[in-house]
């Protein structure tokens, strides 16, 4: 078992929502109807109210996890000498006749009888609307529905072959054949029954099939590639295209401190990265839902652009505190919403021109969507042509003085440099003379403000002596060439300030928080990248391999890691550290 004491989940979702499945079995997070809704299951937030859904056998049992191959349904296996069986997790998720998908906010358990005559609890104990109210548990003649009416009135519904008294009570059970549960947040019309909860099962099981066999197959790293891969999948919201940060909220970068953040949201910077990085994998279509999230986001052509939107577009996200809750291992506050929303970070606009770059130049097809497309082009480079000279909060969304971040300012002139390339593309170039103007001044500035002579990089921010790790995207947006002597010294300048125990600091200037005591996941992945565009490949992939090891048992990476324990930390699983590992990963295959 790898990374004890850490984030030794499962994820399991259907692009609606997902649930979190420790290595013993138990649910410990789960939203229903969908990501950002409150918690039906919440034992990661808090250990003692939270609620949870396990299964228990006496702890001679060896239990194992694993993933259903090429696929999202998590198996746990309960072993005692010839006493078997498993436990097969997944959230219903497949293409019905008329083409539309079903995908149900509900999650299915199959119990599958191995061997032998195992015995096993139920522990079944949600808890609704974030534990505020008491849950009651009831029994009906089809199932078993618990109800939530303090403040806020809830219902989730229990669906079983096993006895209802037995379940509600934890009475042990003995296994002698396949069985099932199914949690669901609506009253099921057609009553489950172990046969067609069997036929989901297989269902599913085809459409992750389907989805892995159109990925590519690689020589190297495959099988990471492909689970990182379904884990981008499942933390898009299929209903807009919006694509998650996270499955959760408010699992802290260090135990024991404040930064605790909801990252059930769709932040422009993570989703575009993630679908520029799942589309080279061949998965096309979601690069378009997110296209469609993003027009239907800026109808009007003076309408600012926000930093993250919540799932469905919202565009208020007002941060709240869950007094009521511990946190993950007491590392409060719990905080659902986010502040962050209403920041100003200047480094949106290019990300968004870099992924609508992407969209026209490899989708041709789709002509259709260009004139509203150019709509925002347009918009964006006037924003970027009167904002670019300003301050801003920066990528890491420093919450108290606006500075002039170099990030920020290198993805300004990005903005400027993919409008000037779609103009080439859809308008034969007629803008490119009066905006290149506007691109070569940015590069210009940037190259005599963000350079320190002393520190020999570029660093964090203007005439700042602060180095960076964001500063490593130089070279991958093509602001800079990878053997460019300036990014090389830049390189080595970070490796030597910021590298610590093989991992790397984002930047190590207190922050309003303080100081970080964690490394940011998807960081050392940018520096190993940026280690193989400068030319040394072969310490690239030793630090590739090494990052790779710190995986939780199911090769899965949250947020961030500490530097000593390499504990996984932060919301999990993380879209950011994904993506930069398939990024990654594709470096060492030709």
């Amino acid at each position: 078992m790898k990374n004890k004491n850490s984030l030794n989940l499962g994820i399991i979702g259907n692009c609606k929502s997902a649930a979190l499945i420790n290595e013993d079995s138990s649910i410990d997070w789960c939203c229903l109807p969908q990501f950002d809704s409150p918690s039906v299951f919440g034992k990661i937030i808090d250990e003692k109210i939270g609620g949870s859904f396990k299964i228990e056998c006496d702890p001679s049992y060896q239990i194992k996890q694993s993933y259903i191959e090429n696929t999202n349904i998590l198996c746990t296996r309960f072993s005692k000498g010839e006493n078997i069986f498993e436990l097969h997790d997944f959230m219903p998720r497949y293409q019905k006749e008329d083409g539309l998908y079903y995908a149900p906010p509900e999650l299915t358990r199959v119990f599958k009888h191995i061997s032998g005559s195992p015995k096993l609890k139920i522990i079944y104990d949600p808890r609704l609307e974030y534990a505020i109210g008491e849950t009651n548990n009831y029994i009906k003649e089809d199932f078993i529905v618990s109800v939530v009416d303090d403040k806020h009135y809830d219902t989730l519904f229990l669906y079983t072959d096993f006895d209802k008294e037995s379940v509600l009570s934890s009475k042990e059970f003995t296994l002698e054949k396949d069985q099932f549960t199914t949690v669901s947040y609506n009253e099921k019309i057609n009553v489950p029954t172990l046969e067609n909860t069997l036929l989901e099962y297989e269902r599913t099981k085809v459409y992750w099939l389907n989805w892995c066999h159109k990925t590519p197959t690689f020589k190297n790293y495959n099988q990471e590639i492909l689970r990182s891969a379904m884990t981008l999948k499942q933390l898009t919201f299929e209903k807009t295209g919006a694509v998650l940060a996270a499955a959760t909220t408010s699992l802290p970068e260090t135990v024991g401190e404040v930064r605790n953040w909801d990252y059930r949201f769709c932040w422009i910077r993570d989703a575009s990265m993630v679908i520029k990085v799942i589309a080279k994998l061949g998965h096309t279509q979601i690069v378009k839902n997110f296209i469609r999230y993003i027009i239907d986001l800026i109808p009007d052509k003076n309408e600012k652009l926000q930093i993250m939107y919540g799932i469905n577009g919202e565009k208020i996200l007002t941060e709240e505190i869950l007094d009521h809750l511990d946190g993950y291992q007491g590392s409060r506050p719990v905080r659902i919403g986010n502040a962050a929303f209403s920041q100003k970070q200047n480094d949106i606009y290019g990300i968004l021109m870099d992924v609508i770059h992407y969209q026209i130049e490899n989708y041709k097809e789709d002509d259709d969507k260009h004139e509203e497309l150019w709509t925002i082009v347009k918009s964006v480079v006037y924003v970027v042509r009167n904002n670019w000279r300003s301050a801003d909060k920066g990528i890491w969304e420093f919450r108290q003085e606006d500075r002039h971040f170099t990030f920020s300012k290198l993805l300004c002139w990005v903005a400027v440099d993919r409008a000037i390339k779609i103009s080439n593309l859809i308008q034969g170039g007629k803008s490119v003379q009066k905006w290149s103007t506007l691109r070569d001044e940015i590069r210009e500035d940037i190259m005599v403000n963000a350079w320190n002579e002393k520190k020999q990089a570029f660093t964090q921010s203007y005439q700042s002596e602060h180095l960076d790790a964001s500063v490593l995207l130089m070279e991958y947006y093509g602001f800079i060439e990878g053997k460019d002597p300036k990014y090389i010294k830049t390189v080595k300048a970070i490796e030597k300030d910021l590298m610590h125990d093989g991992l790397l600091f984002r930047y190590k200037n207190e922050d309003d928080f303080g100081l970080p005591s964690s490394s940011f996941t998807v960081c050392t992945f940018w520096f190993i990248n940026s280690l193989f565009q400068i030319g040394e490949r072969e310490k690239s992939k030793q630090l590739f391999d090494e990052l790779l090891s710190y995986s939780n048992h199911l090769g899965l990476f949250s947020e961030d890691l500490d530097f000593k324990t390499k504990e996984l930390l932060g919301n999990f699983p993380q879209a950011y550290s994904h993506l930069a590992l398939i990024d990654n990963a594709l470096n060492f295959n030709p």
